[in-house]
């Protein structure tokens, strides 16, 4: 019994040095065992890794490409029955990390997601950025039949056990849709109950955005397609 509290990193080394202590006071606010998992990338680019060392977190480098694959990497290596995953550049707060937990601990839900969308919650990126996310927020949940405001966050808990079950094999963001799917489709009855805690999204404290928009909207185009697909072949069954 635990929590994995999982951290994808492309040279966020700044980012952690604050991040991590602010994590390791919240995860004991929640009074369970934790471990922290940092997925760098497959080769160093700065010092994630002496970062890691000095704050107690698991220091890890991806087995797979692409946002996608580091987060498989992440659901590999994490011990912990629940599956917390951030951002590492200070967009997601830190301060609800307890709220969350509390919220799954309920039992009621197989997904709690840290939601900007959900009443209460509010995000300050950008005016392109909001209304292109929203709009494949609500593409995506309709196409897919995910009942959650925000499923293109990452700032979720899972059930580890769940996620070492399924295949994942979107290696960008679409990830964060896949996943969704996959649980849903896993069930017997496929339903996915997901709950959603208000939080304020920020904008990273240092460095500059990995996502490149072109790529990332033809990879979305292209998943969606792909989960439809899996979503109506699994109907049949």
């Amino acid at each position: 019994m635990g929590i994995s509290l999982v951290l994808l990193a492309y040279k966020e080394e700044e980012n952690l040095r604050i991040l991590l202590p602010q994590m390791k006071e919240k995860l004991e606010e929640c009074k369970e065992e934790y471990e922290i998992l940092v997925i760098d990338t497959a080769e160093p680019l700065d010092n994630t890794k002496e970062v890691c060392k000095e704050h107690g977190a698991r220091y890890i480098n991806q087995e797979q490409p692409g946002f996608g694959g580091a987060f498989c990497t992440g659901i590999k290596h994490a011990s912990m029955d629940k599956f917390l995953i951030m951002d590492s550049d200070g967009s997601h707060p830190t301060v609800q990390i307890p709220e969350i937990h509390k919220m799954f601990t309920s039992g009621n839900y197989d997904v709690v997601i840290g939601s900007r969308y959900t009443k209460g919650g509010k995000t300050n990126d950008s005016k392109v950025s909001i209304v292109m996310s929203k709009i494949l927020n609500t593409i995506f949940r309709i196409c897919l039949g995910i009942s959650a405001k925000d499923i293109s966050t990452d700032y979720r808990m899972y059930h580890t056990a769940q996620l070492k079950t399924i295949t994942l094999s979107c290696t960008n963001y679409d990830v964060l849709q896949e996943v969704l799917l996959c649980l849903k489709l896993a069930k017997p009855d496929k339903r996915l109950r997901i709950g959603e805690v208000p939080i304020a999204f920020e904008k990273r404290m240092f460095g500059e955005s990995k996502r490149q928009l072109v790529k990332f909207i033809i990879s979305y185009l292209k998943t969606l397609f792909k989960l439809i697909g899996m979503r109506i072949r699994a109907s049949f069954k």
